[in-house]
């Protein structure tokens, strides 16, 4: 009974059309039919022009409203006498801004969901150790926070605790909680698991990750795709011929009534609600699945692409070195070659130490302990293993610490670097090292050549030899490599099939980004620039996302579509029928209301995937469970 009263409040007119109608109906059982006609036609007559005065201030901003359409059926039924059918109309624009709203609310879910759960407190832990609920607003750069289990993360910050679980579902659409330790940034907009944890702020509420993607979401909700905009324009042919048919029927039977009868079934739902919902649902399932779609024109040129292109450091690959190859040269094997070369590189900060160490830990090799560890910066490390003496580091380095010269080293792949190794003053081999290509990437573009794309590009400032050797392996049609900022917006710019689709996570993808039909921008701690300049924001760090955009892209258009063309289509058929006389008016208006739900049911597919999309592989266990390095 309250949400009763609560709709009633919220949409007035639907509770005063029922009570007129009631009313009505009460004077008939009295006898009273005249004054039942009277009344409702006043009703009707009054509704039209509050209507019409609604028309002209749309017409006066330059768009056209085809309500005209349902003013029109309105005076015709009241001139020809059919006031109960002129309820029924009213009633139908009655309960039109309610169904809007609901099946807008329906399609929007997730992005309602998002701009919901924004937080709005934070508990700051002062100087003294007390505790102050604080608008998140005053929350500063340094400040320590607390985060009760199952609160919302306030601002983005560094993990204080010993170590903390979040669910970052909101925001990156991964289902999995994800374990933090000391020191690792956490996103606000996570929620915290079972313990209480601390985090030291690195970024006030306004700037912070959650704030920018309820921005991002606030701006597409507000959005009008070109597609809305072109069903607009439909909306005036529409609207004449409803008008011509009306009078066709009217001139050809003599009968007045025919040109009502015509109207009431001229259904405007199709037009007005069937194309913003259908968008409205593409990026609500968009962002359901980590990524945000800016607004409903990129949703549309996302439908349209035909050309991807991609930078290849931290897109196409992981954008960190792995052990690509492992060559034991001397006595050792490859395990024992690896082994030596992890201990002293633990006592390395250079970036291929780590990735040394972790093939290491992966392959369940024990991590020995090494003294004496001597490092000379850029050059490599020297340390004592078990009582052996070990070098690691470039060719040079170790081959002047070998007595004897080492003789041909075992060749390497395009792209890959080396970390050579001597083991008591001879050369002993070497560690391969390479910027793995994203075990989804081939899926990636298999699916989008499936949905439309027709030309696929590398850009790269890397060497030609390592940008088509990563080409190879995953199938890209086009490369260009040793390319700057600039150059890579010339060929995003020149690129004869389009709209083109450019896929980056850098500082330095932020000029192309902003110059392509569509920018993606992967990685939700990605560079900043990269997602301002970005149309789609992957906040996923998995490469099928963008396959899935585009997906999604083509659903939503489809939907989009087929929901206009149901509903023209049933109104064109019912047009006909009752221009022949077969369709009274009161039945005419009901079975307007049935076009409305049935337009608006279908546009509210857009919500689920289509059926070549289910035909595709679902994301690798690694592609979904992957996460950017802190």
């Amino acid at each position: 009974m309250g949400q009763l009263l609560r709709l009633g409040r919220a949409y007035p007119l639907v509770p005063l059309t029922l009570a007129v109608g009631a009313a009505a109906g009460l004077l008939v059982a009295l006898g009273l039919g005249d004054a039942a006609r009277w009344g409702v036609s006043a009703y009707a007559l009054v509704t039209a022009a509050v209507k019409t005065r609604e028309i002209v201030r749309d017409l006066r901003r330059g768009r056209y409203g085809i309500d005209v359409l349902a003013v029109t059926a309105l005076a015709a039924t009241v001139a020809v006498g059919e006031h109960w059918a002129a309820l029924v109309v009213c009633l139908m624009l009655a309960t039109g801004e309610a169904l809007d709203d609901y099946a807008v609310g329906r399609a929007e879910r997730e992005l309602a969901a998002l701009l919901a759960r924004s937080p709005q407190t934070a508990h700051r832990v002062a100087a003294d150790g007390t505790l102050q609920q604080v608008p998140v607003e005053e929350v500063e750069v340094g400040d320590e926070l607390l985060v009760r289990p199952g609160e919302v993360v306030p601002t983005d910050g560094d993990l204080v605790s010993a170590e903390g679980s979040f669910d970052e579902s909101s925001l990156t659409g991964e289902p999995l909680p994800v374990e933090r330790v000391r020191g690792q940034s956490v996103l606000s907009g996570s929620v915290a698991g079972p313990e209480v944890v601390h985090l030291r702020a690195t970024a006030t509420a306004a700037d912070s990750q959650y704030q920018r993607i309820v921005d991002l979401v606030r701006s597409a909700g507000e959005s009008r795709a070109p597609f809305v905009r072109l069903a607009d324009r439909v909306a005036l042919p529409f609207t004449l011929l409803s008008l011509a048919v009306a009078a066709l029927a009217w001139g050809l039977s003599g009968d007045p009534t025919r040109f009502a009868e015509v109207l009431v079934v001229a259904t405007p739902c199709p037009l007005i609600i069937a194309a913003p919902v259908a968008f409205m649902a593409g990026m609500s399932r968009a962002a359901r699945h980590g990524v945000i779609v800016k607004d409903g024109g990129t949703l549309e040129q996302l439908a349209r692409a035909r050309t991807a292109a991609f930078d290849k450091t931290g897109t196409l690959t992981h954008g960190r070195p792995q052990v690509a190859a492992v060559h034991a040269t001397g006595g050792l094997t490859d395990e024992q070659l690896l082994t030596y070369a992890a201990a002293v590189e633990q006592s390395s900060v250079h970036p291929l130490a780590a990735a040394v160490v972790a093939a290491a830990r992966e392959r369940g090799l024990p991590l020995l302990p090494a003294t004496d560890a001597r490092e000379s910066t850029a050059h490599g490390v020297v340390a004592t293993v078990q009582g052996r003496g070990v070098a690691v580091g470039k060719h040079r380095f170790v081959a002047g610490l070998c007595s004897t010269t080492p003789g041909v080293t075992p060749p390497l792949e395009p792209g890959q670097s080396a970390v050579h190794v001597a083991v008591d003053s001879e050369y002993a081999g070497l560690v391969a090292l390479a910027d793995q290509v994203r075990e989804e990437t081939a899926a990636t573009l298999t699916a989008l050549r499936r949905a439309g794309v027709r030309t696929t590009m590398m850009l790269t400032g890397d060497a030609e030899p390592t940008a088509w050797a990563i080409a190879r392996q995953v199938g890209i049609d086009d490369v260009r490599a040793g390319l700057l900022p600039e150059d890579k917006v010339a060929a995003v710019a020149s690129a004869p099939e389009r709209p083109v689709l450019m896929v980056g996570d850098g500082v330095n993808d932020a000029p192309v980004l902003a110059v392509a039909d569509v920018g993606v921008a992967m990685g939700a701690r990605g560079s900043t620039a990269a997602g301002e300049s970005a149309d789609v924001v992957v906040m996923l760090d998995d490469l099928q996302r963008v396959a899935l955009a585009v997906q999604i892209g083509r659903r939503t258009l489809t939907v989009a579509w087929q929901a206009i063309g149901l509903g023209v289509g049933l109104s064109l058929a019912l047009m006909v029928v009752a221009a022949l006389g077969h369709l009274p008016a009161v039945a005419g208006a009901w079975m307007q209301e049935v076009v409305d739900l049935a337009c608006i049911g279908w546009a509210l597919l857009a919500t689920q995937p289509g059926a070549i999309e289910r035909q595709e592989p679902a994301p690798t266990p690694s592609a979904r469970t992957q996460r950017l390095p802190a």
